[in-house]
């Protein structure tokens, strides 16, 4: 078989290399060598940083994370030579002339999961993010609504940032089927050609966007961790962790629309509820005939969960790791807990070791959680795990290992002994509130 001409080759399109912008450092202690995946940032005795770029390969991170844009994106003498033959091949024109559409797809839509007429707070978390995202793009933030008697919910939208929001009300969306919400969605985003979708990463979002995307096929990100704007080609840079949660990559839908992504719930931050706010409502009707269903929702019985642990909702979890050495020694833990008024945690090696069941996992794989106070004990850090609690209000580290990638998010890091530690916690909080107790009966 005859192997095709170099000249027919597809160039690979270059990345680009950064470099830093001088006198725009303000020292901010090294944000950038943090954020880099690949070790080409050293930070000179300025606090300046050094890039290396036989080691860069023009991820970006460092730009996003930098707060006075001293480093930018810039093209090798070699890379635009490649650049410009990589425009000129019939595969790039082809895909351009599909890029000269995607010009029709304009505005962020968050799509609002409910069930009763209840919304997930997962919607409204996200219409927090889309709002970011539609004000990078200089574009109308929308929230999609389907299902019955749901029209209150409107309000609810635009209150947490909705400039317009689309309904299908129709007696049919009464309970969730994948044919029925799917062919809404559909209807919905093929007619007003929204540019970014976003859904939320629950079972019920998990089932219905994969399904959006494989009928409009386009791309779909799911469990995103981050989601930004590139402001020099509009496109959403969508960040999950990748490879078992070794490394976080950046996902981008360069030739698809709409760009879709899930998240999940409480890794973004829900912005503060507007009362009075108002916007656009569009209402359009369900045209799928009943006729067409092949199943049919007679009845729907609650079950009852095998655990009463709810740490998505939780103020205050104390999560520990395979630093706990063994199942019985959780028990110190949930004392701690339980004085604390919290609920208790674990890694994905302590569940699979059989110490947790696998509804008090943290992480990628387990929840994903943001109590007002987080304290991890012998837990080391795994990428996996940090995912799914970085974002917590108050992060408290116990671990013996100074080195431990948890005392990177963590606000106070404690390096020692846990089975030292935490029983001294116990005995301090015991008599703080044996203390507080005789105070309140001595002034009754």
């Amino acid at each position: 078989m005859s192997q095709p001409s170099d000249g027919n080759k597809r160039p690979k399109r270059p990345r680009g290399k950064v470099r830093y912008i001088e006198g725009k450092c303000i020292a901010c202690g090294g944000v950038c060598q943090s954020a880099c995946p690949f070790d080409a940032i050293d930070i000179n005795d300025q606090g300046e940083p050094i890039i290396h770029l036989a080691k860069c390969n023009g991820c970006r991170k460092c730009i996003k994370v930098c707060p006075t844009e001293a480093i930018e994106l810039f093209y090798t003498p070699e890379e635009e030579k490649i650049l410009s033959e990589y425009y000129k091949t019939d595969d790039i024109k082809k895909t351009a002339a599909k890029l000269s559409t995607i010009e029709d797809w304009k505005g962020v839509w968050v799509f609002v999961e409910q069930i009763g007429g209840h919304a997930h707070s997962v919607s409204w978390e996200l219409l927090g993010v889309g709002r970011t995202l539609a004000s990078d793009l200089n574009v109308e933030l929308a929230a999609f609504l389907l299902g019955n008697d749901i029209g209150n919910l409107a309000e609810e939208a635009f209150g947490y940032g909705a400039d317009k929001v689309y309904i299908i009300d129709d007696p049919m969306l009464n309970h969730y089927q994948t044919a029925t919400y799917l062919h809404g969605c559909v209807s919905l985003i093929r007619k007003y050609k929204p540019e970014i979708v976003l859904m939320g990463a629950t079972g019920l979002g998990r089932d219905l966007a994969g399904a959006v995307a494989t009928e409009l096929r386009t791309g779909l990100t799911a469990d995103c961790t981050g989601l930004t704007i590139s402001k020099e080609d509009r496109l959403l840079e969508q960040t999950r962790p990748a490879f078992g949660g070794n490394i976080m990559a950046t996902i981008l839908s360069e030739t698809a629309r709409p760009q879709m992504a899930s998240v999940r719930p409480r890794v973004m931050s829900k912005r503060e509820f507007q009362q009075g706010r108002s916007g656009e409502i569009v209402r359009e009707s369900f045209l799928l005939p009943e006729q067409t269903l092949l199943t049919k929702i007679l009845e729907i019985i609650p079950t009852q969960s095998q655990s009463s642990v709810n740490l998505a909702a939780a103020n205050i979890i104390v999560s520990g790791g395979r630093g706990m050495m063994a199942p019985e020694n959780f028990a110190m833990l949930k004392e701690l807990a339980d004085l604390l008024g919290g609920v208790v945690g674990a890694s994905r090696s302590a569940v699979d070791a059989g110490w947790m069941p696998h509804a008090h996992q943290v992480g990628q794989t387990g929840k994903t959680v943001k109590p007002k106070l987080y304290i991890a004990c012998g837990i080391s850090g795994a990428i996996q795990h940090l995912v799914g609690m970085q974002t917590s209000d108050y992060i408290i580290a116990i671990n013996k290992d100074k080195n431990a990638p948890i005392f990177e998010v963590a606000h106070l890091g404690i390096v020692g002994n846990v089975f030292e530690i935490v029983p001294a916690m116990i005995a301090q909080l015991k008599q703080k509130l044996s203390h507080a107790e005789n105070k309140s009966k001595i002034a009754v």
